[in-house]
């Protein structure tokens, strides 16, 4: 049976703060609204596993996915994403940081206004600055390189139409990004919506060093991707012709340099003693490289394998 709204939960060492989240997403939605919750577990160390299978015993909307080691968000949201139901897809975060209570509005701008994604603005936020810092500066960078105006990418309150989510593949750390995956696929209505941010109100923030370094990279990933991922010889063909142009030019302005110098009788150097030569020749190789990389790109995502192959441990509700 189909459902008005399926909420995704990843969650990575969450175990105080879920009953209170399942007990406000119900006190939000009670009967208003035909709904389930998809806790996907992302290899927890702790007891969050046994609270979701402990809540399912007395709710059948909670269905639940628990990974066998850690993956990464992404894998969470794209395993989630794969099992709901529901008519909008809305994800938050399991620590209490995201308000549930925003769920009705956002539901109701997915189909009153017909928007295909609304991703969550929070405006004032609780997080300390070893975080807001590298946000603000992520979503600077992602607004002038995708041209999509929104002032909180990595958000984890949207909601979307549910062919959005499964129209995209999020993997990497690529689900700060989804707005942009999205708008490549051709859901070109996005909207943005202020939304309460809470404090943190059990465990520790899962934001480090290592999103800060590869974030970046896989925005650069996702422009690169759903511009050459079908033909990447567009791409490195394009590169390689123009290196090998530049080397064989090089080359043959040495050449001639050096015929022009011997028909006149004047002084010449060797054509291994002038720097040019080697120029390009290192230009001929790169676009050599190039050329080849290209038609070895090409070949591969002609075969690609499957990226979201996980190891689900124990599923509930399925």
């Amino acid at each position: 049976m189909s459902k008005q709204i399926s909420i995704v939960i990843p969650l990575f060492n969450e175990e105080e703060s879920l009953t209170p989240l399942w007990d406000w997403i119900q006190k939000t939605l009670s009967d208003k609204y035909t709904y389930e919750v998809l806790f996907i577990d992302d290899g927890s160390k702790d007891d969050s596993w046994k609270v979701i299978e402990g809540l399912a015993k007395n709710n059948s909307k909670i269905r639940g996915i628990k990974f066998q080691r850690n993956y990464g968000k992404s894998a969470a949201l794209q395993k989630g994403f794969e099992a709901c139901q529901g008519d909008v897809v809305v994800t938050m975060d399991a620590d209490l940081q995201d308000s549930p209570e925003e769920i009705p509005e956002l539901y109701d701008m997915i189909i009153k206004e017909d928007y295909d994604l609304v991703s969550g603005w929070k405006k004032k936020r609780h997080d300390p600055l070893s975080k807001t810092i590298p946000t603000k500066l992520y979503n600077w960078a992602a607004r002038r390189i995708t041209g999509i105006y929104l002032h909180d990418f990595n958000c984890g309150l949207k909601a979307y139409k549910n062919e959005v989510v499964k129209s995209i593949e999020v993997y990497g750390e690529m689900h700060r990004y989804i707005p942009v995956m999205a708008h490549r696929a051709g859901y070109k209505k996005i909207g943005e919506k202020i939304v309460q941010h809470q404090s943190r109100k059990y465990g520790t923030t899962k934001f480090g060093l290592s999103r800060f370094v590869r974030g970046p990279l896989d925005l650069l990933s996702i422009i690169f991707v759903s511009k050459f991922g079908k033909r990447p010889m567009h791409f490195f063909g394009f590169w390689g012709a123009v290196a090998f142009v530049l080397g064989f030019s090089l080359t043959a302005f040495v050449l001639i340099q050096k015929f022009i110098a011997l028909a006149n009788g004047m002084r010449h150097t060797l054509v291994a003693d002038n720097p040019l030569f080697y120029l390009a020749l290192t230009m001929l190789i790169v676009g050599s490289q190039l050329f080849m990389g290209g038609f070895l790109a090409e070949m591969i995502s002609r075969n690609a394998p499957n990226r979201n192959q996980y190891e689900i441990s124990e599923r509930i509700g399925f």
